[in-house]
C-alpha cells in the first residue's frame, strides 16, 4: 500500500515538473501563433512543445522550440518580427531560467 502510494505521488510530481509557469506583459498588440493578443499581462504556462497563453477568458496556444542557453536571464523579454507591420512574437526569454522559447511560425489554436 505504501509503495502505491509512493508511485503515486511520484507520477504526479513528475506531471507537475513538466509544467512550467510564467509570466509574460506584452507591450504593444502582439501577434502569437497567428492570433493577434492586445497589449497586457499574460499567464503563460509551457506543456512539453506546447505554450498555452492565458488571458481572462481567452486561451491560446502555439508551439515552441525550447532552447537553453548558457546563462540565466535577468528578465523575461520578447523578442519581435515586425516585417509586416504587425509585431509577431518569434521569441521568448524567461527570466530567472536559461529558458528561451523560439515559437512556431505555423497557426494557433483559440478557444474563449
Amino acid at each position: 500500500m505504501k509503495k502505491a502510494l509512493l508511485l503515486v505521488c511520484l507520477l504526479a510530481g513528475a506531471a507537475l515538473a513538466s509544467t512550467k509557469s510564467f509570466t509574460v506583459t506584452l507591450y504593444e498588440p502582439s501577434v502569437i501563433g497567428g492570433t493577434e493578443l492586445k497589449a497586457g499581462d499574460y499567464q503563460c504556462q509551457l506543456k512539453d512543445q506546447k505554450l498555452v497563453i492565458k488571458h481572462g477568458r481567452e486561451t491560446t496556444e502555439t508551439g515552441v522550440k525550447v532552447e537553453n542557453s548558457e546563462a540565466k536571464y535577468a528578465s523575461t523579454t520578447v523578442r519581435y518580427n515586425t516585417g509586416d507591420g504587425k509585431s509577431k512574437v518569434e521569441e521568448i526569454r524567461v527570466g530567472g531560467t536559461n529558458m528561451r522559447l523560439v515559437l512556431d511560425k505555423a497557426g494557433a489554436a483559440v478557444s474563449e
